[in-house]
């Protein structure tokens, strides 16, 4: 039988700040300055909420020459979902920010 578990408080961080630009891509440097997380939390976590499916991840090529291909994530809408049962709002109402 599968555990149900709360989500962490550091997995709700990422998931109120990936549901503020739902659709929008996102790269990890960028989580990690919004979250306070550091990359030692949030890259894991990352990977965890893909392999869940409540996040997907690409590689996106660079903007600038010169400078490596980066992951950048966003939301599927299991983890929209999830951040809305979270949050406690209803379909369609922006994400309330009561995860903290």
């Amino acid at each position: 039988m599968a555990r149900k578990r709360q989500p962490s408080k550091q997995m709700c961080r990422l998931l109120e700040s990936l549901s503020k630009t739902q659709g929008e891509w996102r790269h990890g440097y960028d989580l990690m300055k919004v979250t306070g997380l550091l990359s030692g939390t949030l890259y894991p976590l990352l990977m965890r909420m893909t392999e869940q499916g409540l996040v997907e991840a690409e590689w996106r090529e660079p903007s600038q020459h010169g400078r490596p291909a980066r992951h950048a994530y966003r939301l599927t809408s299991a983890g929209v979902a999830l951040a809305r049962d979270l949050a406690g709002s209803a379909p369609g109402q922006p994400f309330k920010g009561a995860l903290a």
